[in-house]
């Protein structure tokens, strides 16, 4: 057994979602969207190159070391399966390793609104899934693929860095490409996928100019692109996407996404209040002439009366949703203030000296955390892999 393996159960045994590997610092895991230790001895260097170099395997380990940055997804068993990236800090190496759930979930087992389901019938168009990193973007794109894969015969291609959730064949053909081993870049792929009788292309993240000009040139020529954006509610993906363009071509941008958006599904994970987990919260908007309309005239501050006036089409503005969960008691004001949009809205909540201060950082200092298993000493010698 590889020795990062160690860590890497506790992961999972303790329902944690990412594991932190930094040289000189002790590994430290996210549960429930926390930092706690592990240990208290930090990782030295020998120990570090261990972990890092086992699993990554010769010629990824090779590239990291000429390169500085990695990316690649590692299967420890048949149940567990991580989304890696390592790279290189002041104090030498370092890693973030992410669990993905082998088995999909649903889209009504993650609590997404029954509305999104009908971005799965679409025959063309763009499809935004945004959020924060570790927002749970992948998660519920791979629960709307799978939507698709059970319920229509259709050619999806995804294209990912690296390839996170593993989709079986069931009614629709799957061909997954993985950016740099299948696919050299995005765009790359995104313009042979134009060429591959695709009806529906999952683009990973579009975090450049050719990749979000490519995907919007996709979905106008009739296919359905699901893509992501690091943004957290509808309004500012729409700018997202069109800032990317320099001036001269913003107009034509806003045309284009005008024409071909269908919707944005914005996501972030709340905290429960009883500390078992966290939850789902999403801003929905559904495309329509009038949101055609205003991102064609560049005023998209009106975008947030649109969805509250399109609730009976099934939208759904950020903060009213963080409201119902506040007022069912299943996140704390502290969560839902800290997450809000508007957070004058719920400052009444807060405790008065919390409101006072505005102070919402509750975190668990580090001396309080308990370290959840032994790993002062590795199992075998570190002198192997030394350099």
């Amino acid at each position: 057994m590889a020795y990062l393996n160690q860590f890497l159960q506790t992961v999972v045994k303790e329902g944690a979602s990412d594991l932190h590997i930094g040289q000189g610092q002790p590994p430290k895991m996210r549960r429930n969207g926390d930092m706690m230790a592990m240990r208290q001895e930090p990782v030295l260097r020998d120990e570090a190159i261990l972990m890092l170099s086992e699993v990554a395997g010769p010629e990824n380990w090779k590239f990291f070391e000429e390169r500085g940055d990695l990316d690649f997804a590692y299967e420890m068993d048949e149940k567990s399966r991580f989304r890696c990236n390592y790279l290189k800090q002041t104090n030498g190496y370092g890693a973030v390793f992410r669990l993905i759930p082998t088995a999909i979930a649903s889209l009504e087992d993650l609590g997404i609104p029954p509305v999104v389901t009908e971005f799965g019938h679409l025959r063309g168009g763009l499809v935004l899934v945004t959020g924060p990193t570790g927002s749970g973007k992948s998660t519920t794109l791979a629960a709307l693929v799978n939507y698709i894969n059970e319920g229509f015969s259709r050619h999806i291609v995804t294209v990912e860095e690296p390839i996170e959730f593993v989709h079986q064949r069931k009614r629709s053909m799957i061909t997954q490409r993985e950016v740099p081993t299948s696919a050299r870049s995005f765009p790359e792929a995104l313009r042979a996928a134009l060429r591959q009788d695709a009806d529906i292309v999952l683009v990973g993240e579009m975090r450049d100019l050719e990749t979000i000009s490519l995907a919007l040139t996709a979905a106008e020529t009739g296919l359905v692109v699901f893509g992501t954006l690091h943004t957290n509610n509808a309004r500012k993906s729409v700018d997202r996407m069109i800032d990317v363009f320099p001036p001269g071509r913003q107009a034509q941008a806003r045309t284009m996404l005008a024409n071909s958006l269908r919707g944005v599904l914005a996501q972030l994970l709340l905290k429960k209040a009883d500390g078992s987990g966290r939850i789902a919260v999403n801003e929905i908007l559904i495309a329509n002439a009038a949101v055609a309309a205003i991102i064609r005239e560049g005023a998209t501050q009106k975008l947030q009366d649109v969805i509250v006036s399109g609730r009976a089409q099934g939208m759904q503005f950020m903060d009213d949703a963080i409201s119902a969960l506040l007022e069912k008691g299943i996140v704390s004001p502290h969560e839902a203030f800290m997450k809000a949009i508007d957070k004058n809205r719920f400052k009444p909540f807060l405790p008065p000296e919390e409101a006072a201060l505005g102070n919402a950082t509750g975190a668990v200092p580090e001396d309080e955390q308990k370290t959840p298993g032994d790993f002062t000493k590795p199992r075998r010698p570190l002198t192997r892999l030394s350099r």
